[in-house]
């Protein structure tokens, strides 16, 4: 017996083995909050929302674009949009106006579900945008409010729930200056988010705090798993490090996800309280799973010596959604010193059970697995590129320490700041763009806050430093800001006379980025 494989699974099994307990406690005080709502609750905004849907036209296979940070708004149509046979496209509420519009654009999105603190950003959509809706409480009560007896009385429009039907179009910053849509099916995310949940052993009895943007590869599909085994779920729309520690003791918090930022954030707060003679809470009880780049050694050392937290490095993609390696202390590290057992933790971590890893001749890692994605939303080309001979090339160098996965250098030019894909050709676009700028390389620099950060190389075009004006560093920035999301931009400018490039004129960045990570055994931070 074959039965196929769709994410709304996990909420089924919710809403009819918990139906009376919490499911999800939205962050409170902000337009469109639901507050506090039941499993049973959910899956019946769910199975409403797909019904409402219907009514609109959105037909199976039509793309649903959501801009909107954590919310329970966000949770209920990841089921109820991906669920009942339409395609989900969480956006990056970070990005600008025509960042999103190009999104929109390009994956043929036919609604908007729009935060009302970024309506901003969708006033000019696309031609193939057909209903925007603010998700404020208002003009959404309709879509995500309960069934009725008259929603109830009509079942969702059929359909036939293939597992290899694209869930969910997520847009990722690659080594082209446009982001490229991944297509993660429901097979993709179904065994990802299982084998995710077995690796962290999540349960009924956990409370997960929503740290990481649901955006980012649908949570890494931890609503999935959570949900498939009736955990608490705790939205929390802004990350603030004193903010986490206050729902980790209000919500009795065991379990979280994020980037390195979010443990520099965390054991900041944590320092402050100690100094002001409060308690950090949650020693003992907490586990937090760290993906994006791995934090030195010493910084994993602290979140267990400081805050008495489990740490857990997961590596993967989003392109396999995300799961592929996880390194979690076992059995062996239990006689270690908490320093030694961060050195062992800094690795990204052995194959996730279900993938197959491997390093090539070239020292890329390469995988497959069921987590793998479909393939680039309208980009053959890229998809090709991307998988070849029946291996996933992830762009990573890495080298093997026993079963586990060291993760040495980024290959593609992409930089990961504070937990987020910077294309570093993307900045250079924007870089070239103005006036002055003749040659511009974008690199990652080590950052102790947000692991990487930007920084451009420039060079001058001649004549373009007038004795009244000359350019400056934060000319080049403040350009930069005004033409793409913030978290995007050079934080620091350089100035030069010539770049590094090959006989044939390739650009050098490895010589480029050496002075500023010599010392250092990875060329990732």
């Amino acid at each position: 017996m074959r039965v196929p494989m769709n994410v709304r699974d996990f909420l089924d099994r919710a809403g009819f083995v918990y139906p009376d307990r919490e499911a999800v406690a939205d962050e409170p005080g902000v337009a469109g909050s639901l507050g506090r709502i039941t499993y049973g609750d959910m899956a019946s905004r769910a199975r409403a929302m797909a019904v409402r849907l219907d009514r609109l036209d959105v037909e199976h296979g039509q793309r649903v674009a959501i801009v909107s940070p954590n919310s329970a708004r966000f949770l209920i149509a990841m089921f109820g949009v991906s669920g009942y046979g339409r395609i989900l496209v969480p956006v990056n509420f970070r990005l600008q106006a025509d960042e999103v519009r190009y999104i929109l654009e390009h994956s043929g999105a036919v609604m908007v579900l729009v935060d009302p603190e970024y309506a901003h950003l969708v006033e000019q959509p696309p031609a193939c945008v057909e209903h925007v809706v603010v998700l404020d409480g208002i003009a959404d009560a309709e879509l995500f409010s309960p069934e009725t007896p008259s929603a109830s009385a009509s079942e969702p429009r059929a359909w036939d729930g293939d597992e290899d039907h694209t869930a969910s179009v997520n847009y990722t910053s690659g080594t082209t200056s446009r982001p490229k849509g991944v297509q993660l099916t429901h097979r993709n995310l179904w065994m990802s988010s299982a084998m995710f949940g077995w690796h962290t052993t999540v349960t009924d009895r956990d409370v997960y705090l929503h740290t990481l943007p649901m955006f980012h590869c649908n949570g890494w599909g931890m609503p999935y798993a959570l949900a498939g085994m009736g955990a608490r779920q705790v939205v929390l729309r802004k990350v603030d490090g004193e903010d986490v520690l206050r729902r980790v003791e209000a919500e009795g918090v065991t379990f979280m996800c994020g980037a390195p930022t979010v443990v520099a954030m965390v054991l900041d707060a944590a320092a402050a309280r100690v100094a002001r003679g409060d308690t950090v809470p949650g020693r003992g009880t907490i586990r937090i799973v760290v993906a994006g780049a791995p934090p030195p050694s010493s910084v994993i050392e602290r979140v267990e010596r400081e805050l008495g937290w489990e740490f857990i490095q997961l590596y993967g993609l989003t392109e396999t959604a995300p799961l592929l390696t996880i390194n979690r202390a076992g059995l062996e590290h239990d006689g270690l010193t908490p320093a030694e057992r961060a050195t062992k933790l800094v690795r990204a971590g052995a194959p996730a059970i279900g993938v197959q890893i491997g390093i090539d001749d070239e020292g890329e890692i390469v995988a497959r697995a069921n987590h793998v994605f479909a393939g680039y939303w309208n980009q053959p080309d890229e998809t090709a590129a991307a998988q070849r001979d029946g291996w996933f090339h992830t762009g990573d160098g890495a080298r093997w320490d026993g079963p586990y996965v060291v993760v040495t250098d980024r290959k593609k030019d992409v930089i990961i700041s504070g937990g987020e894909n910077v294309s570093s050709i993307e900045v250079e676009d924007v870089v070239y763009q103005h006036p002055a700028v003749a040659e511009v390389a974008v690199i990652g620099v080590p950052h102790e806050r947000w692991g990487e950060t930007i920084k451009a190389i420039v060079v001058l075009r001649p004549g373009s430093e007038p004795n009244a004006q000359p350019v400056t560093e934060a000319d080049i920035i403040e350009h930069c800001r005004t033409h793409m999301a913030h978290f995007k931009c050079p934080t620091t400018v350089e100035f030069v006379d010539g770049l590094p490039r090959t006989a044939t004129g390739k650009l050098q960045k490895f010589k480029i980025r050496a002075p500023y990570w010599e010392g250092r055994d990875r060329l990732v931070n």
